[in-house]
């Protein structure tokens, strides 16, 4: 997974220091979007040339690895109170 995320560059000059695919302007928020409305890796990849499969599965590597270390706080269903959840429940 470490190369994986060797793709991954943040500099505080490119997007507001977003995390983007090194080498490109194209942030990891943008491809995960992209993902979640239905869009294929290779869909991305045809629509964004410079990017390449693991491009993409690097985008989703670096989110799941910051997720991992964040707390998640959610509304049970009908219910007001927001609760957490620890890791690993």
């Amino acid at each position: 997974m470490d190369d994986l995320l060797d793709r991954i560059h943040i500099d505080p000059k490119i997007m507001v220091g977003k995390p983007v695919i090194r080498g490109t302007r194209i942030t990891v928020e943008h491809i995960m979007n992209e993902l979640a409305v239905g869009m294929s890796s290779a869909e991305i990849v045809d629509q964004y040339p410079r990017l390449t499969e693991d491009d993409v599965h690097a985008a989703c590597a670096y989110a799941a690895a910051l997720l991992a270390g964040e707390r998640v706080l959610m509304r049970a269903s009908g219910d007001a109170e927001m609760i957490e959840l620890e890791r690993g429940e």
